[in-house]
């Protein structure tokens, strides 16, 4: 059987080196190309996102099959600052060009993907943009999906109209 610890001393010298060996650096993850890929997710949008080094283009694939810039297919100026975000927090506006894939959902729920997918694929590329990004939130997937319409119900929580006579 293993010998007694009384105290932290102790502790500390039997964990020795252990304590003070670091975790292995993570590496960048990138394909033939220089690309680094990610998936993201929001609602029942799913994202698949490409960066490159470049200028600062973002392009999303429409239902046609074909690429449009971000600004045309998020008319919105609250859904292009969503897809801004991950740049900002990670300090690199402008300097990576994004080709995405969004299928499912709305408006809303594709700009949040795209967001998750961009910021997934910026870790992946760069591992010392992590902590930023992670910080911000920005690598979590939210989970908030719409629940589903109960029986004897008119909504998901929604009831009928009651009448006492």
């Amino acid at each position: 059987m293993a010998e007694e610890l009384k105290s932290l001393d102790e502790l500390k010298s039997a964990v020795g080196d252990v304590a003070t060996a670091e975790a292995p650096a993570r590496e960048p993850v990138r394909d033939a190309l220089g690309r680094s890929y990610a998936t993201g997710k929001r609602k029942d949008a799913v994202a698949r996102v490409w960066i490159k080094p470049g200028s600062g283009k973002v392009l999303i694939r429409d239902h046609k099959g074909e690429y449009i810039d971000y600004t045309k297919y998020f008319a919105r100026p609250v859904l292009q600052m969503i897809l801004r975000q991950p740049f900002q927090v990670a300090g690199v506006s402008d300097q990576f060009d994004v080709m995405a894939t969004v299928k499912g959902g709305g408006l809303s729920g594709q700009a949040g993907a795209v967001k998750h997918g961009i910021s997934k694929a910026l870790q992946l590329y760069d591992p010392a943009l992590r902590g930023a990004l992670k910080s911000a939130g920005f690598l979590t997937r939210d989970s908030r999906v719409v629940e589903r319409k109960k029986y004897g119900k008119a909504k998901a929580r929604r009831s009928f109209q009651f009448s006492k006579r």
